[in-house]
């Protein structure tokens, strides 16, 4: 067991193979449609060594690719970090470490920084960084736009409480707050990206990562979130300020399905962050600011070869389609290759091309296949197992086989180097990875 003292508390974590894990420490309290409020501190010494509760959800739509999280207990008092430290026993000499704040990816409506799937401990003991997972609300509850009862964009008022929170209390975990890297895979990556352009937001971190980030969604309009709003208001009997949280879920489900389309074939998240709303500018307004903010940031993106594949391969849709005789199989990889050009690869390299020619420091990257017989392929979410995560974590995993969870984690070592090397230097310093240049289109692949 180990004791830090910090602004919010004194918390005791559980050491574990070169690491220190504090579990489940609150950084804000909210009430339901209701912004995020700073903490009290907790008095004594509070026992951070197991999980806390997630934010309510479903199951993710991917379990059927990535495997299940192990189950934790879920509720509304969700807006907890897990922070993973080094064990510096001997090593007590060291200076702070670079901090990386990861935001989990699941559509805006799954996951949690509590799950196994995101355990840091390798990572951790590998680089010697601080990794912090941030929980925050999902789906209605975190995103749902309705004037006079839900304003919107509250799950990006919890990430930025979040990293608020990590600027205050870090230094006494040992981590340095003027190193913070914030880091995010699919929806987490797009939120990283909103931040890029929230005033609020940026002098609390100096780089960042995006993994597989929707950028081809963009953010939802006014408009576009009334639109996702109204078949959630009708789906449910009673009032959403009050209503059961299985309620709540069960009429996210449903409007979730008619927002969907015809044969589920609209795979976009149905609740996003919404420009024009606090704290994210109006589309025109936060493209200024990232342009602005990024001379001297330091910049990861990139996806997967096979993004799609996560969605598509899965999908009764796509199974029917690829069963039929020529032109089927044809049919699908091209309406999938059409999904990943639209939705990641285009609008990553545009993203590069912008923080890039404003004079931000970016370098950009693309996963291939772990094995080339698994039939996902390079999908989305494929790098997790390479990061976090344990042997039991990913044992689950469709993705990742017929490779075991520890053969994915060894074929990812050559990248935690590299992520450990960003996240505390900002620089990527193999010549065989350039820095990118606007128009280049020579993503480094990975692992």
């Amino acid at each position: 067991m180990r004791t830090v003292s910090t602004p919010s508390g004194r918390w005791r974590g559980r050491q574990d193979e070169g690491a220190v894990v504090f579990h489940g420490i609150h950084y804000a309290r909210a009430d339901r449609f209701a912004p995020p409020r700073r903490a009290p501190a907790a008095t004594g010494v509070t026992d951070a060594i197991a999980p806390g509760p997630v934010a309510p959800q479903l199951p993710s739509r991917l379990e059927a690719v990535m495997g299940p999280a192990a189950p934790l207990p879920q509720s509304e008092d969700c807006l907890t970090v897990t922070v993973t430290v080094p064990d510096r026993d001997t090593d007590e000499g060291a200076g702070p470490a670079a901090v990386l704040v990861w935001l989990h990816g699941g559509a805006f409506l799954s996951g949690s920084g509590e799950w196994n799937l995101y355990d840091a401990t390798r990572l951790v003991h590998e680089t010697g960084i601080v990794v912090v997972s941030v929980g925050y609300r999902l789906g209605v509850l975190g995103y749902l736009r309705a004037p006079g009862m839900a304003p919107g964009n509250l799950g990006l008022l919890d990430q930025i409480a979040a990293l608020e929170w990590v600027r205050e209390n870090i230094a006494a975990f040992g981590g340095d707050p003027g190193r913070v890297t914030v880091a995010g895979q699919s929806a987490g990556a797009h939120s990283v990206a909103a931040l890029l352009g929230i005033g609020r937001a940026r002098p609390l971190f100096t780089r960042a990562i995006l993994h597989s980030a929707p950028l081809g969604l963009g953010f939802h309009t006014h408009r576009r979130a009334l639109r996702a709003a109204r078949p959630f208001l009708a789906a449910l009997s009673g009032d959403p300020r009050t209503a059961p949280v299985a309620d709540v879920l069960a009429a996210q489900a449903r409007a979730a399905r008619t927002l969907a389309g015809p044969a589920g074939l609209n795979s976009a998240p149905p609740y996003l962050p919404v420009e024009a709303i606090h704290p994210l500018p109006a589309a025109g307004r936060w493209r200024r600011d990232v342009v602005r903010h990024a001379p001297g940031l330091q910049v990861l993106i990139g996806t997967t070869a096979d993004e799609a594949a996560a969605f598509h391969h899965p999908h009764p849709f796509f199974t029917r389609l690829r069963r039929l005789p020529v032109p089927g199989p044809q049919a699908a990889a091209a309406l999938s290759g059409l999904v990943q050009r639209k939705t990641f690869d285009r609008p990553a390299r545009a993203f590069a091309d912008l923080l890039a020619g404003a004079g931000a420091e970016v370098w950009r990257f693309r996963f291939g296949p772990l094995h080339p017989d698994n039939p996902f392929g390079a999908c989305h979410c494929i790098e997790l197992p390479l990061f976090f995560g344990d042997s039991a974590a990913w044992r689950q995993a469709p993705m990742i086989r017929p490779l075991t969870p520890a053969e994915a984690a060894d074929a990812g070592a050559r990248t935690r180097r590299y992520w450990g090397e960003f996240v505390r230097t900002g620089r990527i310093a193999d010549p065989a990875w350039p820095r990118h240049r606007p128009g280049s289109d020579s993503p480094h692949p990975l692992p």
